[in-house]
Parts: structure tokens; sequence; C-alpha cells
């Protein structure tokens, strides 16, 4: 066992957008606000803020706009002593907030970015997982190009030679997956996925990556009209693992979109060696998610599900118990919701007082 260091690999990218809930049409020419995000980072800043050691491996622009991120990275303490640095650009997106019945919106600008031109041999795998436990990749970075797809399989293939456990968020985003000319996204996606995750131990997702990346449905699941099929989402599980019997655990976040602004939020986490599906939140009558009415910024709520997952999987306390491992990670994804940006704020402490039931948001003195 190493030190309880979660290591994660990806793009770290400029998220710039117009103030509140404006549209870019009526916030340019203006002010834009700038932030740092990329999925991997906020699963890392999310495993520092909470107390866990955390590593983020990248490649950046070897410029002001570079080291910006880094020390964007740093100040929460995370290692970045792997990140890649060299000549090129920063890959930035662009996003509208939606509110009500207007979903948010994102346009990526991320072509030619230091990190997709970055090759596998670039980077120190040996070093980066050195006294670690736990690496985390998702379905982003294979889509941003061959070469960062060719770099994630090298990584998970490093990263079990090395003894870590491997999660990967499929993350589905057909606005990337455009490498491959002739290709059509779904069919790159799932045939470059199907290679990294036989080195995989636990799957996250949600109903929409298992049928885009996989191929397998949740029964007459919606989602775009809010309804889910939850008694189906145990099955979608044990078909991932029979597909990939290395897998022991698969995570397959519940979210009901009542509105850009109201969802219902919970998971469910499926573990092969007891056959048993844990969902939470739960109450004396079952399941009952989270009812979250006015949402600050939805993005990186994902990601801090995967990076409470990973922190509770990897907790003394918290890895005994699979139902409370599961409430950890959605209650801190919860959380992630009332902030502004990717990154979650939310300590230890606050996302426990949270999962035990204190969900008033009544003024703590």
């Amino acid at each position: 066992m190493g030190d309880n260091i979660v290591v994660t690999f990806g793009e770290i990218m400029g998220r710039l957008a117009p103030e509140g809930f404006m549209r870019f049409r009526q916030g340019m020419p203006g002010h834009l606000q700038i932030s740092f995000s990329g999925a991997e980072a906020n699963v890392a800043v999310s495993n520092q803020v909470m107390g866990r050691h955390s590593r983020f491996v990248s490649a950046l622009p070897d410029n002001a706009m570079g080291q910006a991120c880094l020390d964007t990275v740093r100040k929460f303490g995370v290692d970045t002593s792997f990140i890649h640095s060299a000549p090129g650009r920063l890959g930035l997106y662009f996003v509208e907030t939606g509110a009500n019945q207007r979903p948010s919106s994102v346009i990526y600008d991320r072509e030619h970015s230091v990190i997709s031109e970055t090759p596998a041999d670039a980077y120190n795998w040996k070093g980066a997982f050195s006294g670690a436990d736990w690496f985390h990749i998702s379905g982003i970075t294979p889509a941003i190009s061959k070469t960062a797809a060719e770099a994630s399989l090298s990584a998970v293939k490093e990263a079990k030679n090395a003894g870590l456990s491997v999660s990967c968020d499929l993350n589905f985003r057909k606005k990337l997956w455009k490498w491959e000319d002739g290709t059509a996204p779904r069919d790159l996606a799932e045939k470059t996925m199907r290679k990294i995750l036989p080195y995989v131990d636990v799957v996250i997702g949600n109903e929409e990556d298992a049928w885009d990346v996989l191929q397998i449905k949740a029964g007459d699941t919606d989602v775009h009209s809010g309804k889910l099929e939850i008694a189906r989402y145990p099955d979608v599980a044990k078909k991932i693992i029979a597909q990939f019997p290395n897998v022991t655990r698969v995570a397959i976040t519940l979210r009901e979109s009542l509105s850009a602004t109201h969802n219902n939020w919970g998971a469910m986490l499926y573990d092969s060696s007891t056959d048993k599906a844990f969902f939470a939140p739960m109450s004396d009558d079952g399941y009952q998610p989270f009812e979250i009415k006015n949402i600050v910024d939805r993005v990186g709520g994902g990601d801090a599900f995967s990076a409470g997952l990973c922190y509770a999987l990897t907790d003394d306390e918290l890895s005994g118990n699979l139902q409370d491992a599961l409430s950890y990670a959605v209650a801190a994804s919860c959380l992630c919701h009332s902030i502004q940006n990717d990154f979650n704020y939310s300590s230890r402490d606050e996302v426990m007082s949270l999962m035990k039931g204190n969900s008033s948001g009544r003024v703590k003195r």
C-alpha cells in the first residue's frame, strides 16, 4: 500500500463565462469571468480540500497562462511535480449557465492544446504513481485527440503495473470525439474506451454514458424527461462487469433534470463481490434523492461525485461500509451544486454533516 495519494491525469483548461445567467450575445463585447478547470483537476482539488493528498498529471503550455493554471492547483496543496510543460496553447471552454427551462451550454476550443499533442512517453508515470494507492481518469481526456487517447491507455496500464486501484468516469462528450475521420463519435468512444476499461477497477458514469459508450440501456429510462427507472440500474452494472470482469464496482449517478436549476440527485453503487447494490441518499422509506431546487452551477457536479467516491473508498472510516462511501460521494456532489465554477470547496466535515442529515442550510455560528 502507498501513502493514500490519489493521482489523476487529464487536461486543465481556461473556463470563460459571462456574468451570472447572461448569454454570450448579451454580455459581449464586455467582461468574461475566467477560471481554470478540468474533470481530473477537479477530482484532485476536491480530494485535497477534503484532506486526501492528491497528485495531478497533465501537460500545460510553458507560458504565463500555463503558470497561472499551475498556481491555481498548487494553492490547494495538490502535487503538480509531474505536469509536463511544452510550447503550445491552453485549451479553453466557454459556458453559458442555464436557468429554468434553458439548459447550460458549453463551447469547446481544445484542438491542438499542449496535452492533446503530448505523447505518452513524455510523462514520468513511474514517478507519478510512486507512493500512490489510487488513480483516476475520465473518458474526456482520450476524447480530445488520438495522442491523448494513447497517453490515457499508457497511464492505466502503468497504474495497474504499479499496483494502484483505477477508477474511470466514462464522461461521454459527443463534441470532442472527432479525431478519427469517418468514425462517428459514439463508435470512436466505444472503440477507445474498450481498450482502457480492462485496466479499470471502478467504473463511474450515468445512464447516458452507459448507452453512448457501451450500448447498455437502463430499461425505459428517459433522462431528458426526468424519468429514471431506478430498479434497472443494478442490471446495467452487471452488464458492464460481464463485459469487463476486472471491474469490481460500478457507480451510476442518478440525475433527474426537472429544469436547469432544479434537479433530483443521487447515485447507485454496485459491488460485484457481494452482488449488492447500494443507493443514496436513503430514508426510512427507501431511496430519496436530494432535491436541489436552486442550482448555482452544475458543471463539475459529476467530478465532485467521482472525487467523493475516490476519497471514501480510500478512507479508513468510510471504506468499510459501501453504503456510507456512496452516501459521502453523493453528499459531496450535492454541495458542489451550490458553488460557482468547477472546484468543490466542500470540506470533509461539511460533507459528513450533510451525509448525516443536516440539510437545512441554517447559518452555523
